[in-house]
């Protein structure tokens, strides 16, 4: 597929329809990119016998933080899994408070519920979607015990700002990356940043799995902590026992988890992990040509892209401006799919939610930057296996949908 061009392709004018005919099949929101070798791979563990963690997993975990240029890396189950176990690593329990960006999936919070700990919701930038380093400084209290980082649509949060703070008041940092590798920040690779940071590896992320994820920290004990707590707090490399090495005897040292990654898993991660950057280019050339499109409609917010970062472009995140169009975002998506076209919406903020609403007495007004970004999001398509044909599909349905409703 050649993409060169459409990076620097320029819309001319605002033309009032594109003229391309529909699509006859949809195309979905988001689809993995699987090649033979994850194929060859998954089989070959299989036949191996290794179906659940074992070798490759441990191969994963040590090729990945290599390329992210961390000291330890943890394969497991989910992001969530990650999470989870990064609060209980620092030691997060009741009565402690989270500061977690509303603007976020609903795992980022409900892990600190899991620890017995209250998320303290914040704000975020109007621009970026990130957490609001400002905001995030005035929501710590004496009983604040981590501030949670999430790296929306795969563009790394000014961590410089978020850093200062976090040393001024002595708290450690957990970045949720479920969208954010391989991205950077400043030149460093999101993984070696934080204090712990928390990868996603699920079917529609820039590094598939099917479900999976990892987590990188420079600290030996947060790693060890995690090791043992990830496979019931067992006190030996569980799956060791079965091999000529191995021991059957190991004890339980905590009440731990069942939260390990698949050599099955693995195996896909493996060779994602190998193509990455052929994976990322495919995902900019896709955003570069979205923008070129759009950046001219006045109608429509094309998502940033700042110098600092280097984003990953999990989400292409176009915000529509309703006071320019005579319908509103929903109706924008429901064009879309008659159009043939899937999207998403990234995302509902966590104090609309009858969880967190009711148990912490949010009012959705409390807010207003995620509701004004959450009114406005649409989430195109953007994955390696979209040919130059579906984005212009896109294109054209977007701009024939701004055209017929412009005021």
């Amino acid at each position: 597929m050649d993409t060169r061009d459409h990076a620097a392709t320029a819309t001319a004018s605002l033309p009032e329809t594109t003229g391309r005919p529909r699509r006859e099949a949809f195309l979905p929101f988001a689809l993995p990119h699987i090649t033979q070798a994850e194929i060859d791979e998954v089989v070959d563990s299989m036949r191996s016998g290794w179906i659940t963690g074992g070798p490759k997993t441990k191969r994963f975990e040590r090729e990945f933080a290599d390329v992210v240029g961390a000291p330890h890396a943890i394969a497991l189950s989910s992001a969530t899994a990650a999470l989870h176990l990064a609060l209980v690593a620092l030691g997060v329990g009741p009565g402690d408070e989270v500061i977690v960006p509303v603007y976020t999936f609903s795992a980022t919070a409900s892990v600190v519920i899991h620890c017995g700990a209250r998320p303290v919701f914040v704000d975020v930038d109007p621009v970026t979607n990130n957490i609001d380093p400002a905001r995030a400084e005035a929501a710590i209290t004496p009983r604040t015990k981590v501030i949670m980082v999430v790296h929306f649509a795969g563009l790394p949060a000014d961590m410089d700002p978020i850093l200062a703070i976090a040393r001024r008041h002595h708290l450690p940092i957990v970045e949720d990356a479920a969208h954010a590798f391989p991205a950077r920040y400043d030149g460093r690779m999101v993984g070696n940043i934080g204090d712990i940071t928390c990868f996603s590896f699920y079917a529609t992320k820039t590094l598939a799995t099917g479900d999976g994820g990892m987590l990188t920290t420079a600290n030996a004990e947060y790693a060890q902590r995690v090791a043992l707590m990830a496979l019931h707090g067992m006190n030996r490399d569980a799956w060791k026992r079965y091999t000529a090495e191995g021991s059957w005897y190991y004890e339980i040292l905590d009440a731990g988890f069942k939260y390990n990654m698949t050599d099955v898993a693995a195996s896909m991660g493996l060779h994602q992990l190998a193509r990455r950057e052929w994976l990322l280019g495919r995902r900019r050339a896709i955003a570069a040509r979205y923008t070129s499109a759009f950046a001219g409609m006045p109608e429509l917010e094309t998502p940033p892209d700042p110098k600092y970062a280097d984003h990953a472009w999990h989400l292409y995140a176009l915000r529509i401006r309703p006071e320019r169009l005579t319908i509103g975002r929903d109706e924008c998506i429901k064009r879309l799919s008659e159009a043939r076209i899937g999207t998403s919406v990234h995302f509902i903020p966590l104090h609309l939610f009858p969880l967190y609403r009711d148990r912490y007495e949010l009012k959705a007004d409390d807010f207003p930057v995620a509701m004004g970004s959450y009114a406005r999001e649409i989430s195109l398509p953007i994955y390696p296996g979209m040919s130059d044909d579906d984005v212009e599909d896109v294109v054209a349905a977007v701009t024939d949908v701004v055209a017929a409703h412009r005021r």
